[in-house]
């Protein structure tokens, strides 16, 4: 759950992104929801505020769980906590469920977190594994072919120098192992111009596309948009926050091919019956943070909010290729 810039002295980091537009698009709260990012439990408590019977809180990070349990206990039965990920939500929940939000991305309290080695602004460890098991970012910046490297840069950040980084990664680590942040981001920022004032850092969309790989991010998000799916009752309410442009154009096409919105190219084929929608389109376009909310937390600039109302229609898998997944084929070192 992305929040403020560390040391922004007017924001808290346990402000949800977006919570206000989440609120007014899903009145009335009620019932049981799932929280399936609990982080910091903005959006937890908040749902909670708003009317919600029970929220049952999800997320892979211990840590996030074990800082929970101080807050949660004064809700007492109204707030179950629950280790792992959202593509299982529905298992996890055990119920139907009234409502379920997904707030994407790493939250502010893993960024903040050197040791966690998620942001090049904080010297640690090359790690990002948000649920603190499983290979790490090193282990993947160490082993990966130059060319699966490539891949990940540019299909998961959007990195158009991909392959002038991939080739410095692995002429880097050819000479000594690349462990910390601060080494992978200097080999990145070598490999492009000097960012101007107002741009963000270099190594950014690098990072970025190497946690998504590390944490199996698209995957997970549309396991867990099935999952969300499967578990919400007719009438039941999915929220979706995304923080970039990959994550959004996912959720963008679940909701065209789940509410039968998906353009047709060809004309003269049948319009799909409306009988055959298994989610209604709350938002009819994303929501963006107004100027207030951006100038509170800088964090949430770029994020989306899309929002959908399950129908009585049962539940239809998506195969991932339709959402627009891109396809990176994991090879050895070579």
């Amino acid at each position: 759950m992305p929040g403020p810039l560390p040391g922004h002295p007017n924001d808290a980091p346990h402000v949800p992104v977006l919570i206000e537009a989440i609120l007014r698009e899903c009145a009335p709260i009620s019932g049981t929801w799932l929280d399936g990012t609990l982080g910091a439990g903005g959006y937890t408590r908040e749902l909670l505020k708003a009317g919600a019977g029970k929220v049952i809180g999800v997320d892979r990070d211990p840590l996030a769980l074990q800082m929970a349990e101080g807050w949660a206990a004064s809700f007492g039965d109204r707030v179950r906590l629950v280790a792992g990920t959202f593509s299982d939500l529905d298992a996890l929940a055990g119920e139907a469920l009234d409502g379920v939000v997904l707030d994407l991305g790493v939250s502010s309290m893993q960024l903040d977190q050197a040791e966690r080695g998620f942001s090049f602004m904080r010297d640690g460890p090359l790690d990002m594994r948000m649920s603190q098991s499983g290979p790490s970012a090193a282990d993947l910046v160490n082993t990966a072919e130059e060319t699966v490297l490539a891949d990940v840069l540019y299909h998961y950040g959007e990195e158009r120098a991909s392959r002038r980084i991939a080739h410095a990664i692995v002429a880097a680590r050819a000479l000594e192992p690349i462990q910390t942040t601060a080494r992978l981001a200097d080999i990145v920022a070598k490999c492009l111009p000097r960012p101007k004032p107002g741009q963000s850092h270099p190594a950014t969309r690098s990072f970025q596309a190497i946690r998504i790989a590390v944490n199996a991010e698209f995957s997970e998000l549309a396991e867990g948009l099935a999952a969300a799916e499967r578990a919400l009752k007719p009438g039941g309410l999915l929220a979706v926050v995304t923080f970039h442009s990959l994550e959004d154009r996912i959720v963008k096409r679940f909701f065209q091919l789940a509410s039968g919105q998906e353009s047709n190219s060809n004309r003269y084929a049948p319009a799909r019956a409306d009988t055959t929608a298994r989610f209604q389109m709350v938002t009819r376009k994303a929501v963006a943070p107004d100027d207030e909310e951006v100038a509170r937390n800088p964090r949430s600039r770029s994020a989306k909010l899309r929002v959908g109302r399950r129908t009585e229609a049962p539940a239809k898998p998506i195969p991932h290729a339709e959402l627009g997944l891109p396809e990176i084929q994991k090879k050895g070192r070579r």
